[in-house]
């Protein structure tokens, strides 16, 4: 599967990605021998690579370095994330990725304004442009989530290195939602989590996403099924 998960911050989309991994080892078994590759998830600063591994003062240092030097590292994490050995793999799930940049890199990160060097709405239509030449097959999964909904979450569970404030959350929701609505890329999915369990979520997108697999898909859970009754 080729999948960007796309919402704003609060909607679901790190917790749907974890419970897509699980149901794909289910029935299409895991994408390698031991199933470690799963989704890519670090593109909102400072989120930088795999940051769990990385040391809490070089962390620091990032983000204490200035806005054009975080948007070409930005610049470095689509251009790696969009290289041919990745989509080779079986799966290649991305959360976030250009539409997340696009809506918080003007907003919070000191660049990718309209008009600037690195303009991120322009980025936007770059991005999506390759990705159709290099699988036409992606699928974008939108989850929508009220502002209401997202004030409760940000309140209630914020998390760790959560950008989004409580003033941002129309503008949030309002930008996430237009460039998902002008998106290039053909297979949309969209589930609305304002109400949602992370349970009726997952069912919802196994219900929309069946029809959209491709037929590399198809004849892996075909083969998965076999397999798994022998």
């Amino acid at each position: 599967m080729r999948l960007i998960i796309v919402g704003p911050e609060y909607a679901g989309k790190t917790t749907l990605a974890e419970n897509i991994v699980a149901w794909r080892n289910e029935v299409m078994g895991p994408a390698t021998p031991l199933g470690i590759v799963s989704y890519h998830d670090h593109f909102m600063l400072p989120w930088v690579g795999h940051w769990d591994e990385i040391p809490e003062e070089d962390l620091k240092k990032f983000m204490d370095l200035g806005p054009e030097l975080k948007e070409m590292f930005s610049r470095y994490q689509f251009s790696y994330h969009l290289e041919k050995q990745l989509y080779d793999d079986s799966d290649h799930i991305l959360i976030g990725f250009h539409i997340e940049e696009a809506v918080y890199a003007p907003l919070y990160y000191g660049y990718g304004k309209a008009g600037e060097y690195g303009d991120r709405q322009g980025m936007v239509r770059s991005l999506e442009r390759h990705i159709m030449e290099m699988a036409p097959d992606t699928i974008l999964v939108y989850l929508k989530c009220s502002p209401d909904a997202i004030r409760t979450r940000l309140t209630d569970t914020p998390h760790e290195r959560g950008y989004l404030r409580d003033e941002d959350v129309d503008h949030v929701v309002e930008r996430t939602e237009f460039f998902t609505k002008y998106s290039m890329l053909r297979y949309r999915i969209t589930i609305d989590t304002s109400e949602s369990t992370p349970e009726q979520t997952m069912k919802e997108f196994v219900d929309q996403v069946g029809p959209l697999l491709n037929d590399r898909d198809r004849l892996r859970i075909q083969a998965h099924s076999i397999l798994s009754d022998s």
